[in-house]
């Protein structure tokens, strides 16, 4: 089996295991999408645990490091290092694409202090750089996509799924909301549902290439309806959506091209 092929099945393989949802949407993509998905989604992986595999934040940040460095090689062009991940990221990203991941590498240092969010410029900008920058690197890497459209998008998708982490989160010591109550779930839900209703306004600003890309979103509206109207599902871990709505959702967002 030719080299690349081994890592693609490598790539798959750390998504399935690391990630699954995003694993499900990339498996319910066109074939030809999959090459491209998997190395990206693999990387995100990778840098989103690098963080909580030490309690040490020097190691932490020489994790996060040797992924900056690896995405400034794929930037300056020239020799990449051979890695199982690394390897096939480099066939599909570009200098813009890597700029975009390194973006979203900064962001993760978040991960490694303790501290809360300064404020809520700085929850979004995370949400963004994190989920959005890894949905508009997909994008880009396979058609042409609005990266406002795409932004909207991946920032829904993000907060979806912040939702849903909430209990770990705060298990893990960290303080991942600006205002727990009621109320300050449901505002920050519904401002996620804003952001959902553009993006899906602006189809049209993202090609049938990209599609693909978009289908991680396949949730964020019914998880982040549900915390509109039960914000208190969010602190007990009860927003996880039935396995038979979740599947029969992809399969509807992946056939009609509707995310």
């Amino acid at each position: 089996m030719p080299e690349l092929a081994q890592d693609l099945i490598g790539c798959a393989g750390i998504v399935q295991r690391g990630d699954p949802d995003r694993f499900r949407a990339a498996m319910a993509a066109p074939v030809s999408a999959r090459p491209v998905l998997f190395p990206i989604y693999a990387f995100n992986v990778e840098v989103s645990r690098a963080p909580w595999m030490t309690q040490e934040p020097l190691i932490a940040q020489m994790r996060l490091q040797w992924w900056r460095d690896a995405l400034d090689e794929i930037v300056q062009g020239g020799r990449v290092r051979r890695h199982e991940v690394v390897t096939p990221l480099a066939a599909v990203l570009d200098a813009d694409g890597a700029a975009l991941l390194d973006e979203l590498i900064k962001a993760r240092h978040w991960d490694i202090a303790r501290d809360p969010f300064d404020d809520e410029a700085h929850l979004t900008d995370y949400l963004e750089k994190t989920s959005g920058n890894l949905m508009l690197a997909a994008a880009r890497a396979l058609g042409r996509a609005d990266p406002a459209v795409v932004m909207d998008a991946g920032y829904a998708a993000g907060l979806a799924n912040w939702l849903r982490a909430i209990p770990a989160l705060e298990n893990a010591g960290r303080v991942p909301l600006l205002d727990g109550r009621p109320e300050g779930v449901r505002a920050l839900a519904e401002n996620g549902l804003r952001r959902l209703r553009a993006a899906r306004a602006g189809r049209a600003g993202v090609t049938v290439a990209a599609r693909p890309a978009l289908l991680a979103a396949w949730q964020a509206g019914h998880l982040l309806r549900r915390a509109a109207a039960h914000p208190e599902l969010v602190a007990a871990g009860g927003l996880e959506p039935s396995p038979i709505r979740s599947s029969l959702t992809l399969l509807a967002r992946s056939m009609s091209g509707r995310w």
